[in-house]
């Protein structure tokens, strides 16, 4: 048995790509993003699950995740790389039709010379600098590169495409506002030209949701999928829009783990590794083989939480690497091997994602992704 296992919901995900797509206008192509290990929930088991939901699209950071997506992927689909390519993958992002982000005149370059060797396009999504500030040519090159797409005969111009600075909240309305601007700038410029790319896109999750007109021909949609919203505020503003009053999203992940020891700890004894916790009374106390080499966060240590037996208890001392313990002196029939959820529901008791990563100060984001990519990861219904 491994010292936890992760299972996701399929109605939980049925439910979200539902969901997504009615958000969606007609005609406008939906892409899963899946990288840093489909946000924690594993990209093989993602990308079989999205197939039988009819999507087809999908988006990774690197070229590694592309080629984990490629293996993967039992009918045709689009892959498209938003970020770093390795040099030893260049070419086999050329011979095998891979989409991919173009932010630089090198990378252009580069891959439309190997797919000149090849005798095919590179299938590029010119990115371009709007105002986040971080990837994109930047507008004194917009010239130079209107000259390049429309001379250079290896490029298949499939999209473009920018990203939105912190869609989730309010107070960066006014700078996307302006990156709207610039972003419709730059395709008036194309039109001048007369040139049109396949696709143009902006929108995240949080885009979305916040800036529903901004849809273009395609969107980028990751945390929606797993059943998170972007932020409070994108979830609450979202329902009273809607006038809603309950989440219309499920959570797909459930983390669990077993009791692996049971002990009696005397009062005035110091628990677990230092001194950040003295037993103030007699406590018995569960080992969990959970730690942060698992991505339990050591900064939960004295205040992270588990549900054992349908009651949320407490995590006392540093959690170690590989374990942590848990304050059990108030449960009756406790045993070695009775299940331990660390993020889901039992009950009436529920360890949310959110209030998860709020105890640890980590964003969900970073929450999920840090989830060992051993832990087996499996789908139910």
């Amino acid at each position: 048995m491994s010292s936890s296992r992760i299972t996701l919901s399929k109605s939980a995900l049925t439910n979200n790509i539902t969901f997504i797509k009615s958000q969606l206008k007609p005609g406008v192509v939906l892409s899963s993003v899946i990288k840093g290990n489909a946000y924690g929930h594993g990209i093989v088991e993602m990308v079989a699950a999205l197939e039988q939901l009819d999507v087809h699209h999908f988006s990774v950071f690197s070229s590694h995740e592309a080629q984990l997506v490629h293996k993967t992927i039992s009918q045709p689909a689009s892959i498209m790389i938003m970020g770093n390519i390795a040099p030893e993958h260049e070419a086999w992002v050329i011979e095998n039709d891979i989409d991919f982000f173009v932010f630089n005149f090198k990378r252009l370059e580069r891959m439309t010379a190997l797919a000149n060797k090849q005798g095919k396009k590179a299938r590029a999504h010119i990115e371009v600098e709007t105002g986040m500030n971080r990837t994109g040519f930047d507008p004194k090159d917009w010239k130079k590169l209107i000259t390049t797409i429309q001379e250079n005969k290896d490029l298949e111009l499939v999209g473009v495409c920018t990203h939105f600075s912190g869609a989730e909240s309010i107070t960066n309305y006014h700078r996307i506002k302006q990156q709207r601007k610039q972003f419709k700038k730059f395709n008036a410029l194309l039109a001048k030209n007369n040139i049109t790319p396949q696709l143009r896109h902006t929108s995240c999750s949080a885009a979305l949701i916040a800036y529903p007109n901004e849809q273009w021909d395609l969107v980028r949609i990751g945390i929606l999928q797993y059943g998170l919203w972007p932020s409070r505020e994108t979830y609450i503003s979202y329902l009273t829009r809607k006038n809603l009053h309950e989440d219309p999203l499920k959570r797909l992940i459930k983390w669990e783990s077993q009791i692996m020891d049971i002990k009696k700890v005397k009062k005035q004894q110091f628990i677990g590794y230092g001194t950040s916790l003295l037993a103030e009374n007699d406590m018995q106390i569960a080992s969990v083989p959970v730690g942060y080499s698992d991505g339990y966060s050591r900064s939960l240590s004295n205040q992270g939480k588990v549900i054992i037996n349908e009651t949320r208890l407490d995590v006392i001392g540093v959690v170690n690497m590989n374990m942590l313990l848990v304050d059990i002196s108030n449960l009756d029939n406790v045993n070695i091997g009775d299940p331990v959820i660390l993020i889901g529901t039992a009950g009436k008791a529920d360890i949310s994602i959110a209030s998860f990563g709020e105890l640890s100060k980590q964003l969900n984001y970073e929450l999920l992704t840090r989830l060992d990519k051993n832990i087996v990861r499996t789908f139910v219904e």
